[in-house]
């Protein structure tokens, strides 16, 4: 008669020299049988089950070359490992709160007639998609190369998805940990999205700011017409990132807010030059400049009275604009430095 550690020891020895990792089983074909690979998230409890019969006179469940249960004895310190059942038809046992280092071979192992048994089933434990790494937010100016990063865990491994949410809607970018965009242009600029995907659960999702600075670009500039005595409004609409600064000259010199009766007032990309009372020296051709620390760009608007005619894109009205700025600005940085 075997002593049980014996048997035990001996029947681990047989499970680990000639059992490959499928479920194998010497003698009966059909005995013992244990389950089919179970799958589990992670977190969750596992059962694992042994089908056995009257003819078994000691049973055992291994994980690799440690003994988790004979018969109704915990050899286990593991106090998540319990035993389910013992009975003359099943022997199983559960894991609770499984993580990925319990995935592997479990073996179950009977002695019947003083010949051992064994059989195997394979635990796989699956973990939700989750970011462990991920690019900061970032600022950088047109025409840089940009890198975004974003490192992925899972069981499976998840699929990394990177998407640009733009004005326009969500714009697919690539499938890949690193996202690299060559010469950036303001229009790339806006909120990236990293998803990390596996089935298990649900996506892992991240974002991205992305800021692209760029020079100023008056997008809106209009003459306007008033009538002596009204109110007169001129006008400028200038992108930038960062912001634009404004500057209003009338001929050479720099217009101030609350002289001469005009204000001026920004507000984001726009600048206005308010005159309350207009008066015939206030016609003329005035020219809003944008600044920011990129550039700057520069527009001319005309202030008319009724019956005049002018048109903002007459090429010789815009030529001797240019020229006298250009005049201006050079007087005006000479001055101040």
């Amino acid at each position: 008669m075997y002593h049980p550690a014996c048997w035990i020891v001996f029947t681990a020895t047989t499970a680990l020299l000639f059992i490959p990792g499928v479920p194998v089983r010497s003698g009966d074909a059909t005995f013992p049988k244990a389950m089919d690979n179970v799958t589990v998230r992670q977190g969750e409890s596992a059962t694992l089950r042994c089908t056995v019969d009257e003819r078994v006179t000691r049973v055992a469940w291994l994980n690799r070359s440690t003994i988790l249960y004979a018969g109704n004895d915990k050899w286990s310190i593991d106090n998540r490992v319990v035993i389910l059942s013992n009975t003359n038809t099943q022997y199983s046992i559960k894991i609770h709160n499984v993580d990925v280092y319990d995935e592997g071979p479990y073996t179950c192992s009977v002695q019947t007639d003083n010949h051992p048994k064994t059989s195997r089933v394979h635990l796989i434990v699956q973990v939700p998609p989750q970011i462990i790494n991920i690019s900061s937010d970032i600022t950088v100016n047109e025409g840089s190369s940009v890198t975004l990063m974003c490192l992925a865990f899972g069981r499976p491994e998840p699929t990394v998805t990177w998407r640009h949410l733009s004005g326009k809607g969500r714009g697919f970018v690539s499938e890949d940990e690193y996202l690299e965009i060559s010469g950036i242009t303001r229009d790339q600029s806006g909120e990236y999205e990293c998803s990390a995907v596996n089935d298990v659960a649900a996506p892992d999702i991240r974002r991205v700011k992305v800021t692209v600075n760029y020079p100023p670009y008056i997008s809106n500039a209009k003459n306007t017409g008033a009538s002596v005595g009204q109110k007169g409004i001129l006008r400028c609409e200038a992108s930038a990132v960062p912001v634009a600064e404004f500057q209003w000259f009338k001929e050479e010199t720099r217009l101030a807010n609350g002289l001469d009766g005009v204000r001026i007032e920004n507000k984001g990309r726009m600048s206005t030059l308010t005159f309350f009372n207009v008066s015939e020296k206030d016609y003329g051709n005035y020219t809003c400049v944008a600044t920011n620390k990129l550039g700057n760009t520069n527009a001319s608007i005309i202030l008319y009275g009724p019956g005049a005619v002018h048109d903002s894109s007459n090429a010789a009205s815009r030529a001797l604009a240019c020229l006298w700025l250009s005049g201006t600005l050079l007087a005006h940085f000479l001055i101040k430095f």
